[in-house]
């Protein structure tokens, strides 16, 4: 039920099997939006955007 255009990247589950993180790519958030939909009525979801270490280091350089 994945949208052509998103991409499952991988997903780590917490120990007590209640919560699961999945990491989703994609350049439409459209389509993230439409995944979601498609499983609303069995998951409550949480988005969070979110980028590599690298570009985060890229982002805090000229505070450093």
């Amino acid at each position: 039920m994945t949208p052509e255009g998103l991409v499952y990247v991988s997903s780590w589950v917490d120990e007590k099997l209640e919560r699961c993180y999945q990491v989703m790519e994609t350049h439409d958030r459209a389509l993230l939006d439409q995944w979601i939909a498609n499983w609303s009525d069995l998951i409550d979801f949480e988005v969070h955007q979110v980028v590599t270490s690298q570009k985060a280091v890229e982002m805090i350089a000229a505070r450093l």
